[in-house]
C-alpha cells in the first residue's frame, strides 16, 4: 500500500510575546486572516511569562486555530530564547518572525513568498510602515527589487528580524538569536543571513508588517538599555563583518551602519552613566574598536557629525564627547521615535564656506586646543540640490526645459547653472548655460532662503546631438560650491512621465522620457530605444459620402511632433507610378489623429501605405486590408469607373479602372 505525505506549511510564524496586552490579539489575527490560507500558515507564538493576561489570551485564540501553538515557558528576559525554541518546532519552508505588538498586511505572507519562491531568495522584506508615531525605516523600500544584497542595496539598514526567511538557510548556518545579547540580538542572525543569502526580495509596494507605537511605551527599542549591553553589540557587530567581508570598499559600506547607528548609541547611553569610572573604560573600548576598523573609505562615507564622534572616541576625549551628545540632544535629534543621537540635528548648525566647502559649526570647530581636522565639520557632500523641473516643451529644432534649482542652506545670490548632457556609455557630454531669471514669491528668509535667482531656462539643440541616450543633469554653482543633480525625478504634474517623440527637421527621431525608478529626463535621440514606426497607425479607411471616387483614411501619429507635409498617404501603382497626399488633422478631438484623402483617378492596381518622409528618411507602414470597403462605382465624362479592393494583399491594394460595357452586358446576361 502507497504512503502519501500531507505536505508542510509554507511558512511558520513566530511570535515572542511578553506583556503584549492588548496588542497580541491584533497580532496573531493578522497572521490567522493572511490571504495566503490558514492552512499554508503554522503559527507558533511563545509566551515569555508574561503577567498581564497575555498568556490566557493566547490559549484562547489557540482554541480556534488548529494551526496555532502556545508554548509557555518562564521570562527569560529577552525575546532571544523564545525565538530560537520557536525555530526549533518551526517545519514550515520559510519563517517570518513578528513582534507580539505589531501586525502584518493581509498579504504580505503571499507577497513575500511569491517574491522568494520566483527569485530563488532566501531572505524578503516587506515595506515597514510605522503606526502611533512610530518612525520606520524607509530608505531600502524605494522600489520593488526582485533579487539584491546586502552591497547593491539598502536592506542592510533594517536588521530586525521581522522578515521572510528561508528555513534551509537558517539550518543549514545553525542560525540562532544570541541570547547573550540584551539588545540587538537580532541582528547577527539578520546580517548573517544577508551575507549567506543566494538572493533577497525587497517587497516595497505593499504595506507588509506595520510597527505599533505602544501607548504604555514598552516596545523594546524604545527601552534603554545599560552602557555595557550597547557596547556589546557594537563591539558584536563590528566584529562579525571584519569576519565576513574582506577590508575595502563592501566592508565599509556595512560598517557604515554601525559607526552611524550602534556607536551614536552606545554613545548616548555612555552619557547616561552615572559613574565616570565605567564611562571612561567604555569609551577605551569603544575607542578601541573606532581605531581598528576606522579607514579612509569608511570616513568618507560617515556624515560629518558622525565623523566628529568618532574623532572624539578615537581619542578618548570624554568630556568633549559628553559636551557633543548635550549639544546634539539639545536640538532634538530623534531616530524611530526614540530620543537619542542622529547622524544629523533637527536643529541645524550654522554653515561656513570657505574655498567652495561648507562647513557646519559643531562643538570645538577650529578650536585651537584640540585642533580637530576641518575634515570633521566639512558637509559640502551631504549638502542637497533642491530641484524642480516646471516645463519640459520637446519640439522638432529643440528641448526647452524650465524649473528652478538651489544648493540647500546656501545663499544664491551668486548661483549659476549649467545644463549637463551625459551620453550613456560614453565620456561624451554637453554643457550648455542656463538663462536665470528671479523666482516668484521666493521669499525673504535672509541670505539662507534667498531665490533671487535659482530660477533657470534652458534651450537644448537637439541638431549636435548624436544617436544614443543623453541623461539630463544640471550642476548649481553657489559662493564656490558645486553640486549636480539629474533632472526629473522632482517635476511639475504637467510634467507627465509619458514619453514625448518628435522627428526633427533634419529627420531624427528624439525622445524625452523619464526613467525608472526615479523618474529622471533623458534625450533619446535616433530611436536607441523608442522607434518611430509603432506610432503610426492606420485606424480605418472607407469611401467619402460626398465623392464615391475618394477612399477617406484615418489614422493616427503618436509622434508629438514633425516637420510640417511630412506625413502622408502613398498610392503605388504596379508600373512605379506613385500618387501623394497629405495626412491633415483631422476634426477628431483626439492629438494626433489625422485624414487623408485619397482620389481614385488613374486606371491600375494600386498599393496604400502610411509614411513619414523628412530629408530623406522614411517611415512606413501598410494601410491594412479592410473588411468592410465594398467596390465603388461613379462615373467620369460620363462613363462608368470603379475601384475594388483586391484581397491577399499585406496592404489595401485597389484596382481601378473603367467598365468595360461590353463585358458588364454579357456577366448580366449570364446571370439571367
Amino acid at each position: 500500500m502507497e504512503c502519501f505525505t500531507m505536505p508542510g506549511p509554507d511558512v511558520t510564524v513566530i511570535i515572542a510575546a511578553y506583556n503584549a496586552m492588548p496588542y497580541v490579539t491584533g497580532s496573531v489575527a493578522s497572521v490567522l486572516d493572511q490571504s495566503l490560507g490558514a492552512d499554508r500558515i503554522e503559527l507558533i507564538v511563545v509566551d515569555d511569562g508574561s503577567t498581564d493576561g497575555t498568556a490566557e489570551e493566547l490559549d484562547r485564540l489557540a482554541e480556534r486555530a488548529p494551526l496555532m501553538s502556545v508554548i509557555h515557558q518562564p521570562n527569560s528576559g529577552g525575546p532571544a530564547g523564545p525565538r530560537n525554541l520557536g525555530l526549533d518546532r518551526a517545519t514550515g519552508r520559510y519563517v517570518y518572525f513578528l513582534d507580539a505588538d505589531d501586525r502584518i498586511g493581509p498579504e504580505a505572507l503571499e507577497r513575500m513568498i511569491a517574491a522568494a519562491d520566483e527569485n530563488g531568495s532566501d531572505v524578503a522584506l516587506g515595506r515597514i510602515v510605522g503606526e502611533g508615531g512610530r518612525r520606520a525605516p524607509q530608505s531600502m523600500f524605494k522600489r520593488n527589487q526582485p533579487k539584491t544584497d546586502v552591497f547593491s542595496s539598502r536592506v542592510y539598514w533594517t536588521l530586525n528580524p521581522m522578515k521572510l526567511f528561508r528555513r534551509e538557510l537558517i539550518d543549514r548556518l545553525r542560525l540562532r538569536f544570541d541570547t547573550g545579547l540584551s539588545i540587538g540580538e537580532d541582528q547577527p542572525f539578520v546580517a548573517t543571513a544577508y551575507l549567506e543569502a543566494a538572493a533577497i526580495s525587497v517587497v516595497a509596494d505593499y504595506d507588509c508588517l506595520y510597527w505599533v507605537a505602544r501607548e504604555d511605551g514598552n516596545n523594546i527599542t524604545a527601552q534603554e538599555h545599560g552602557t555595557r549591553m550597547r557596547v556589546d553589540l557594537f563591539r558584536t557587530m563590528v566584529e562579525l563583518v571584519a569576519d565576513r567581508v574582506p577590508a575595502g570598499p563592501d566592508r565599509d559600506a556595512l560598517m557604515h551602519r554601525h559607526f552611524a547607528v550602534e556607536l551614536r548609541d552606545a554613545v548616548l547611553q555612555l552619557s547616561r552613566e552615572p559613574r565616570r569610572d565605567v564611562q571612561e573604560k567604555s569609551l577605551h573600548e569603544l575607542a578601541d574598536l573606532v581605531t581598528l576598523y576606522w579607514t579612509d573609505g569608511l570616513a568618507a562615507r560617515l556624515p560629518a557629525a558622525v565623523r566628529l564622534r568618532c574623532h572624539l572616541v578615537g581619542r578618548d576625549l570624554l568630556d568633549e564627547l559628553l559636551t557633543l551628545v548635550r549639544w546634539e540632544l539639545d536640538r532634538g535629534a530623534a531616530s524611530y521615535g526614540i530620543t537619542t543621537l542622529a547622524a544629523t540635528a533637527t536643529a541645524l548648525p550654522e554653515i561656513q564656506v570657505e574655498d567652495g566647502r561648507a562647513y557646519a559649526h559643531y562643538p570645538y570647530f577650529r578650536d585651537t586646543t584640540l585642533n580637530v581636522p576641518d575634515d570633521c565639520y566639512d558637509l559640502t557632500a551631504e549638502l542637497r540640490t533642491l530641484h524642480r523641473v516646471d516645463s519640459a516643451e520637446l519640439d522638432t529644432t529643440r528641448l526647452r526645459l524650465t524649473g528652478h534649482a538651489r544648493i540647500d542652506r546656501i545663499s544664491t545670490r551668486d548661483v549659476t547653472g549649467q545644463l549637463v548632457l551625459r551620453k550613456r556609455g560614453t565620456d561624451t557630454e554637453h554643457r550648455l548655460a542656463v538663462d536665470h531669471t528671479p523666482a516668484p514669491g521666493a521669499g525673504k528668509g535672509g541670505d539662507l532662503h534667498d531665490r533671487d535667482t535659482a530660477e533657470y531656462d534652458a534651450t537644448i539643440d537637439l541638431a549636435p546631438l548624436t544617436a544614443g541616450l543623453w541623461d539630463i543633469s544640471l550642476a548649481v554653482t553657489a559662493q564656490g560650491i558645486v553640486k549636480e543633480v539629474r533632472l526629473g525625478s522632482s517635476r511639475a504634474e504637467s510634467v507627465t512621465t509619458a514619453t514625448t517623440m518628435v522627428v526633427t527637421d533634419g529627420g531624427t527621431a528624439a525622445a524625452l522620457y523619464t526613467t525608472k525608478p526615479y523618474g529622471n529626463l533623458t534625450l533619446d535621440v535616433g530611436e536607441t530605444r523608442h522607434r518611430v514606426r509603432p506610432s503610426l497607425r492606420v485606424t480605418g479607411a472607407q469611401w467619402s459620402s460626398e465623392s464615391s471616387a475618394t477612399l477617406v483614411v484615418n489614422g493616427r501619429c503618436g509622434l508629438s511632433d514633425w516637420p510640417q507635409g511630412a506625413l502622408t498617404v502613398r498610392a503605388e501603382g504596379a508600373n512605379g507610378a506613385e500618387q501623394v497626399v497629405l495626412a491633415e488633422p483631422s476634426s477628431s478631438a483626439s492629438e494626433g489623429a489625422f485624414t487623408a484623402r485619397v482620389p481614385c483617378v488613374t486606371a491600375g492596381e494600386w498599393k496604400l501605405t502610411l509614411r513619414l518622409t523628412v530629408d530623406g528618411k522614411e517611415w512606413s507602414v501598410p494601410v491594412p486590408a479592410q473588411p468592410s470597403p465594398k467596390p465603388a462605382r461613379w462615373r467620369r465624362f460620363g462613363m462608368p469607373w470603379y475601384a475594388k479592393p483586391l484581397a491577399g494583399h499585406d496592404a489595401l491594394t485597389l484596382r481601378v479602372g473603367r467598365v468595360e460595357l461590353l463585358k458588364a452586358v454579357r456577366k448580366r446576361l449570364k446571370r439571367r
